[in-house]
């Protein structure tokens, strides 16, 4: 069975990460994956909403640490990369649904989408300085824009989980539902956005995002090269042998 399963009905597009055993912890290959599927929903006449979504109890655990440790992202082309400019870049309307952990680039990839609903055993968190790493996605100018500075700055320096309904307050989520009720809310709300008028929509949402894209774009890159720097550093590489060992990672020095 695929780890990510893609299904079109009436307009909508829904990618759905299926890695359950793994908690949807992205590896190099589905990254590739979900950036041509990306490309397709963009190409595709029938698809006129994206919806991406987990399972009721995690959304996504972030990068699967032992691909990631086995396949580092080494360049700028790197899949990692890849998905993340398709999805910077994306025209449709993209929806959201979050249930459980957002890990990472689990909470970033929502900075990109333009409605996103969480359920209350939602959990967030951005924890890059805890693996030696910088953010990613344009988190480093979205999170600000979309937090405030100082909420940006805690939860990207310290890196720790925050609730739904932190989430709900400084607007990074539009609505808390139970989690069973989660998915079949967010396929009525892209459906309401598919059958509106087609060029309205994506006029609507390139007068929202598309001045933004380029700077949106380079900061990508930026630190796209940067975290390729900091994986060849010390203090990455002391936080991954310390997750593979389940110990705390010892930064003193570094």
């Amino acid at each position: 069975m695929s780890d990510i399963l893609i299904h079109t009905e009436s307009g909508v597009r829904t990618i759905t990460l299926s890695r359950h055993d793994k908690k949807n912890a992205l590896t190099s290959s589905m990254y590739g994956e979900l950036a041509q599927a990306l490309r397709d929903a963009e190409l595709s006449p029938d698809v006129r909403v994206l919806v991406l979504q987990g399972s009721e109890t995690v959304f996504c655990a972030g990068n699967d640490i032992y691909d990631f440790t086995q396949n580092p992202p080494n360049s700028e082309d790197a899949t990692v990369f890849q998905f993340i400019e398709a999805l910077v870049v994306f025209p449709k309307p993209i929806v959201a649904g979050v249930c459980g952990p957002a890990v990472g680039i689990g909470t970033t990839l929502l900075l990109h989408c333009d409605l996103v609903y969480a359920a209350d055993n939602a959990v967030f968190s951005m924890p890059f300085v805890n693996l030696g790493i910088c953010p990613e996605a344009a988190s480093s100018i979205l999170v600000p824009n979309v937090m405030g500075y100082q909420r940006a700055a805690q939860a990207l320096l310290l890196g720790e989980p925050f609730m739904a309904e932190a989430a709900l307050e400084v607007g990074l989520v539009n609505q808390i539902l139970p989690p069973t009720e989660l998915k079949a809310f967010v396929q009525r709300q892209a459906a309401k956005v598919a059958a509106k008028p087609k060029r309205s929509v994506l006029e609507t949402k390139k007068l929202l995002k598309g001045h933004h894209i380029p700077a949106l774009l380079e900061r990508v890159r930026e630190e796209a090269k940067l975290l390729v720097q900091l994986l060849k550093e010390p203090a990455a590489k002391e936080a991954l042998k310390a997750f593979e060992e389940k110990r705390k990672p010892q930064f003193e020095g570094l």
